[in-house]
């Protein structure tokens, strides 16, 4: 060719070191608007380091195995780690004319070492490659995310520790149910979150073998050692089924299923915050520093962020179906349908990490307006549960003591009154001789919160236990990751 920008058309980057990885058996190279179709390597760079040190691995394996020579080894792990070390200190830039990640670490350890470069694709192919650098990528990255979610556990925790006295109405299609607590509902955030972590630690759990060495899909005739590369990566064994090993893509649907999950809490989140932030409400008022205003209405103060993360939840479940429906009907093994795997993947992980890290300083940083929050529990009969189980600890059947407070709450709406505790005694000994003047004692807001001790429930005992709960499993993922 006749110029560097002609190689670089043409898959090609400085020589012939630097070819597209397939060309051999092709006399004419790909038009470049084809070049620029099928390449991946702005997708696939954030992969560069998780590339390099499973070659490393591939490569000591080689030697190890007498497959190329020691001396050979040493020059390819010595030549990679030379790029790895010059990629973190920015002296090596990615080079966008390369097919993909894997073929520009080659290219430049080829260039670097000489011929022996040549010899770390040995044994090797894409598609195993491929499946072994997304492994690594998703073990380094996700535990990241896990300690997002900690953090957000912990920051919802702090403020609910401060609320453990602070009433709250419980809602069931969005009307009054029951009297709870502000640190009651935040709980049941945090309890979101503790799963969310818990599906991502599960999910890690099934992309603990390795994949390396399944070849292209049938493995190899070189006497690879699979084991080696495996413990040498920190991975538990080999993949079962070099067949499956390189046509699996259960994991990335897995992960972007679990991100699905966790940006469907953050939206359902939002939405209360949304809500709770409005005029009727007033149960919250966010930071300045996570709110905005409007160009044309100068008293406007938005919650554009939690609207934002609430919007951004279709892009996620996008994600989700886009892999979903790449993987339809995909013949074994590999197709290059599989390439497009990276992107809903990376966009599902970044767009939730930065959603979970805005949404936890966002209410870190929130008012909450407890004088309004304990207003929210006068009227709507929250309380008829109550009394009907008032009158089952004396004796009488539930469902006839749900039909018993079902009609003190028909009584006091004729009488125009918002509270079952307004109706006077008498009224109340009418809808069934067992109520006493205790019953008061017992209905009030407070005292319907404070009663609700099982397991799980509104009273402060409660919560403090819930409290201890996470707590210990913040602390234990803490000391596992050397994080306390």
């Amino acid at each position: 060719m006749a110029d560097t920008d002609e190689r670089r058309e043409h898959g090609a980057l400085t020589g012939d070191n630097h070819r597209a990885l397939w060309s051999g058996r092709f006399a004419e190279g790909p038009d470049a608007a084809a070049v620029e179709f099928e390449t991946s390597i702005r997708v696939d760079e954030r992969m560069a380091l998780d590339d390099i040190h499973g070659s490393v691995a591939h490569a000591q394996m080689l030697g190890e195995q007498g497959i190329i020579s020691k001396e050979e080894s040493d020059a390819i792990v010595a030549g990679l780690r030379g790029i790895e070390a010059d990629l973190q200190a920015g002296t090596l830039a990615i080079d966008y004319s390369a097919e993909d990640i894997h073929s520009f670490v080659e290219a430049v350890l080829t260039d670097r070492i000489g011929e022996a470069g040549k010899k770390l694709h040995t044994g090797r192919s894409r598609n195993d490659q491929i499946a072994l650098d997304e492994r690594l990528y998703l073990r380094r990255v996700i535990p990241l995310l896990q300690d997002e979610l900690i953090t957000a556990i912990e920051s919802l925790a702090a403020i609910a520790a401060k609320h453990r006295h602070t009433l709250l109405t419980g809602y069931t299609h969005m009307q009054h149910a029951q009297p709870g607590t502000l640190a009651q509902h935040l709980l049941a955030w945090a309890s979101m979150f503790v799963r969310d972590w818990q599906r991502l630690d599960d999910a890690l759990a099934r992309i603990a073998a390795s994949p390396l060495g399944s070849g292209a899909l049938q493995g190899s005739t070189l006497p690879l050692d699979r084991a080696f590369v495996a413990e040498r990566l920190g991975f538990d064994g080999v993949t079962l089924n070099s067949l499956d090993s390189v046509s699996d893509r259960d994991y990335c649907i897995e992960f972007v299923s679990a991100f699905a999950l966790l940006q469907s809490h953050l939206s359902r989140m939002c939405e209360e915050i949304v809500l709770w932030s409005t005029t009727e409400f007033q149960f919250i008022e966010l930071s300045e520093k996570w709110s905005t205003g409007s160009s044309i209405m100068p008293q406007k103060k938005n919650p554009d962020f939690a609207e934002l993360i609430r919007g951004r939840t279709g892009k996620v479940y996008g994600d989700l179906m886009n892999l979903l429906t790449m993987v339809k009907g995909l013949p074994l093994a590999y197709d290059r349908d599989m390439q497009e795997d990276k992107e809903p993947l990376f966009d599902a992980l970044d767009t939730v990490e930065a959603n979970l890290k805005v949404f936890t300083a966002m209410v870190a940083s929130a008012h909450w307006n407890t004088a309004r929050l304990e207003q929210s529990v006068e009227g709507g009969f929250a309380n008829a549960t109550d009394v009907a189980e008032y009158l089952v600890q004396k004796g009488m059947p539930f469902r006839t003591a749900h039909g018993v407070a079902a009609q003190a709450v028909r009584m006091a709406i004729d009488a125009g009154l918002s509270r079952i505790e307004e109706l006077p005694l008498e009224k109340l000994q009418a809808c069934s001789p067992l109520i006493g003047q205790d019953i008061y004692g017992r209905i009030s807001p407070r005292a319907c919160m404070e009663n609700r001790r099982t397991a799980g429930g509104p009273a402060p005992e409660c919560t403090e236990a819930q409290l201890r709960e996470l707590e210990d499993f913040c602390r234990a993922h803490r000391s596992s990751r050397g994080l306390c």
